[in-house]
């Protein structure tokens, strides 16, 4: 085909392209809603199906119908104030794969939101699947081939490429995601395969969701501002050779809301083995607010650890905080974990830890290398606190699960004792341990009343 220079409207989407057109719908798609035209943002318009070429959309709202690929080379470029839904009877899924991008750039005051096709007040865990980012970066699993994503996706991740460039989430929301293909696969609010350390996540939020909220499949990206509230299985989970950075990030509870597996704060492994395969599983973690039920009334029997590093992973927390967690704070199993822990290769520094049952737990593998009581000691040899009562942590409003406030109030210990002595440039140096200071940076973007809202 020759070279497509005009704005063309297909199904009505805005479109700009230079090269040929392989999309799997037909064409035209009907507009809906009261719009006038295509660019109305009134008009709801559809993604559906597989694209090959780079899609700028125009605003207003659109239906995510099934699963939608993005392909090599194809960037989907989403403007501020966006909110794609999920089409209710072909739940959706926004599929971004290895060689692709998306540019989804919201701000403070105009966030993008990903959420249920539903009205408000029906709303669901699960309604739709989620975003996945695929990449190139390393993870410990074989190149050839490569393997697949969960969630019945069918697409490929991982390479060599440390610092590739899946584009950037910047004030960002997803709301009610979360389905499985088949137990033990299933898609999460942000499911991230590879992602390479060029790729830019900032400001994001993922709520109600019906798995984890963010799952690390290897890969080497950073993060910073991100939250977790109200999912039903783990805020951050890490495998496969994650080694990323993460700071400024939040893990909130409802104590109503579990599923079927142990809900964590963190859950991490090397793979599901506990194998040494390489790169270890090693995420680096700063100034997180882990908050779980604190002991509130229907709190489910499966909320679990603020922390649970298992199956041979290694880690760097600091300069954090987890309070309210009914079984253990920080947990480690397998003697792997515990041995890295032991010599260093692992560290948690500068925490403060509440949990209501055991603020340190070691299982009994890892308890052949290190004791509950032995990590207790280090942890607070590292600059580390640990309380008997989550209220001495003194959090404005941590536990107000429908408008909760985790800034410090005047004279908590949280406002002062980080350090970043031997960090990564990427982190940012603070005072204050936790998400927050003195500045509540969820003002204007974040939402923990998503099955109210009107779209």
């Amino acid at each position: 085909m020759k070279k497509l220079t005009q704005i063309f409207i297909a199904g009505a989407l805005a479109l700009t392209a230079t090269s040929c057109v392989k999309v799997n719908f037909e064409d035209p798609i009907a507009n809906t809603g009261t719009g006038a035209n295509a660019d109305d943002p009134n008009t709801t318009r559809i993604l559906k199906g597989s694209y090959e070429r780079s899609i700028t959309l125009t605003g207003g709202t659109y239906t995510i119908q099934g699963y939608v690929y993005f392909q090599q080379g194809a960037t989907l470029t989403i403007p501020a104030g966006t909110i794609l839904k999920s089409d209710i009877s072909q739940k959706g899924a926004l599929i971004i794969e290895r060689g692709a991008k998306i540019e989804a750039n919201g701000t403070a005051s105009n966030p993008i939101v990903f959420t249920s096709g539903k009205a408000a007040g029906s709303r669901l865990r699960g309604d739709w699947g989620g975003v996945i980012l695929l990449g190139n970066a390393p993870t410990n699993r074989p190149l050839s081939p490569a393997p697949l994503i969960e969630g019945g996706v069918d697409r490929r991740y991982g390479g060599t490429t440390a610092n590739d460039n899946s584009g950037t989430m910047r004030y960002v929301r997803i709301e009610f995601a979360g389905i499985a293909a088949e137990p033990g696969s299933e898609i999460n609010g942000l499911t991230l395969g590879g992602v390479g350390s060029g790729t830019t996540l900032e400001y994001i939020q993922v709520s109600y969701g019906n798995d984890d909220a963010y799952e690390f499949f290897g890969g080497t990206v950073n993060a910073k501002n991100l939250v977790s509230y109200a999912t039903s299985d783990d805020d951050y989970d890490f495998d496969f050779g994650f080694s990323g950075k993460i700071q400024f990030a939040v893990a909130h509870r409802r104590p109503e809301i579990g599923d079927t597996d142990a809900g964590n704060g963190v859950e991490s492994d090397n793979d599901g083995s506990g194998t040494a395969a390489l790169p270890y599983t090693r995420p680096q973690l700063s100034n997180f607010t882990w908050i779980g039920s604190n002991g509130a009334p229907n709190t489910q029997a499966n909320e679990n650890f603020g922390n649970r590093w298992r199956r041979a992973t290694r880690f760097s927390v600091r300069n954090s905080i987890i309070m309210g967690w009914p079984k253990a704070g920080f947990s480690m199993e397998s003697a792997a974990t515990g041995a890295a822990f032991n010599t260093d290769t692992s560290e948690f520094k500068n925490n403060l830890v509440h949990a209501l049952l055991d603020p340190y737990k070691v299982d009994a593998a890892a308890g052949g290398v290190i004791t509950a009581a032995q990590v207790k000691t280090k942890a607070e040899a590292n600059g580390g606190i640990t309380y008997a009562n989550a209220a001495d942590i003194m959090l404005t409003a941590p536990f107000n699960v429908d408008a909760p406030n985790y800034l410090p109030m005047t004279g908590s210990p949280a406002l002062t004792g980080a350090s970043f002595t031997g960090a990564d440039a990427f982190f940012t140096a603070v005072a204050y341990r936790g998400a927050f200071g003195t500045t509540n940076w969820l003002t204007g973007w974040a939402s923990f009343t998503p099955q109210t809202n009107v779209y």
